[in-house]
């Protein structure tokens, strides 16, 4: 009985021991290759400069393909405030998709005519958009625009189109709770502008098929404390010496935005109550328009030399404007605002047989001074994505899978561009 008793003592501190190791080395294995890979030594050893928060998500598949998912992390703090920048558009994108299923109105489609009206100061009108093919805006042309290029009206639009209660309070009924988005991008609006979604009218046919008013949110969605950052801020000509406070700045966490590409990307791994509600056409449409490079793009019809393969796509080709290799797509959404890097990806090459998740941002201020646009993109942050997104491949080709995934679920067609 005693001998037992220790046995099962014994069998508990082993157990534990284990446990502990395996943590320890999820949470070293980015750090490990990144020493190894000796193209991080800058990042690694100034990390209260650059603030780089990392999450690599391999993906193992069973029998059945079913995925089931592993996580390691360098720097994760969801607490550590950073600019989410134009990732706040992917949950945008989801859900004015999803708010067209759920009112479900005849005649009303993400492809219906969407004429914004203006009825608050700074609010600003649209009645027509001259890069889709019929020239009317939609939802579904705002969404093409944000999903290759990161367009920022086209979000501004779907931002309205959602409404500030909304956007936050679906996110949160979905799981994605600890993310507060409240503003539009790039048009100076203040809080209290901020808080009213235009009016809206959606035609089909020519036919009024919805009216949507303008709504006031309760707008309660600022950072109850002080979020500094840095040293100083440029205000107009002058610097401040003071650090800049993101208080009344969207907040998304890496881990958030994680969440939200696994949900839209594997949905049955979800229970039913916290996917979205999205059709599986609406799903094709996210994943070929979030994978589909502006080259390949006929409306809009976007400038090779401006809108290269690689536009917004960090991890792996940030430094490099040439072809993708046809075997790669990269199914994402990328951020860069106020010295902050981001992106959010699943990065699949279907001719090896690879998958994995990457979410990662990246400080490149090194001068700790904001609003002065001498930010270290060049210089540090799109070598670090090159390299991060390379490492991580070449670790996924040499990793061992018991099973091999099948991928054609991802396999698009894209639009061919026109020849003129």
């Amino acid at each position: 009985m005693k001998n037992t008793f220790l046995v099962k003592i014994l069998f508990k501190i082993i157990f534990c021991f284990l446990i502990i190791t395996e943590t320890s080395a999820q949470k070293d294995l980015l750090k490990s290759l990144m020493i190894e890979s000796g193209k991080f030594e800058n990042v690694l050893a100034n990390q209260a400069i650059y603030e780089t928060q990392i999450i690599y998500t391999q993906i193992n598949r069973d029998k059945n393909n079913v995925p089931s998912f592993k996580s390691f992390t360098y720097g994760l703090d969801g607490k550590r405030y950073f600019y989410p920048a134009s990732t706040v558009k992917l949950p945008a994108v989801v859900l004015a998709l999803e708010k067209i299923n759920q009112l479900n109105i005849s005649g009303l489609t993400k492809d219906s005519e969407m004429i914004t009206k203006a009825e608050f100061q700074k609010h600003t009108a649209v009645l027509t958009d001259s890069t889709s093919q019929n020239l009317k805006p939609s939802i579904a042309h705002y969404s093409k625009k944000i999903l290759m290029v990161s367009d920022n009206d086209a979000y501004n639009r779907l931002y309205e189109f959602i409404g500030q209660d909304e956007f936050n309070v679906a996110l949160r009924k979905r799981g994605i709770k600890n993310t507060k988005i409240f503003h539009r991008l790039s048009v100076g609006m203040n809080l209290e502008q901020n808080r009213r979604a235009n009016p809206i009218e959606f035609y089909s046919d020519s036919k009024k098929v919805y009216d949507l008013p303008m709504r006031v949110s309760s707008g309660k969605y600022i950072s109850k404390i002080p979020l500094p950052k840095g040293i100083g801020y440029m205000k107009g000509d002058s610097l401040v010496k003071t650090p800049f406070d993101f208080f009344d700045k969207n907040f998304f966490p890496i881990a958030d935005q994680q969440l939200l590409l696994k949900k839209i990307l594997f949905p049955e791994t979800f229970s039913v109550d916290k996917r979205f509600d999205l059709t599986q056409e609406d799903y094709r449409f996210l994943y070929q328009f979030m994978s589909q490079y502006p080259t390949e793009s006929n409306y809009p019809d976007y400038d090779k030399k401006e809108f290269y393969p690689s536009f917004c796509k960090f991890l792996m080709f940030g430094e490099n404007k040439e072809e993708i290799p046809k075997n790669i797509r990269i199914f994402n959404k990328v951020g860069d605002a106020y010295g902050f890097l981001l992106d959010n990806a699943y990065i699949v090459d279907f001719e090896n047989k690879v998958e994995f998740m990457v979410s990662a941002v990246i400080a490149c201020n090194a001068d700790g001074v904001f609003n002065d646009d001498k930010y270290d993109y060049d210089s540090v942050g799109f070598p670090f994505y090159t390299n991060l997104g390379k490492m991580l491949y070449d670790y996924e080709l040499s990793r061992k899978k018991k099973f091999l995934p099948e991928l054609s679920k991802f396999k698009m067609e894209y639009e061919v561009k026109s020849k003129k």
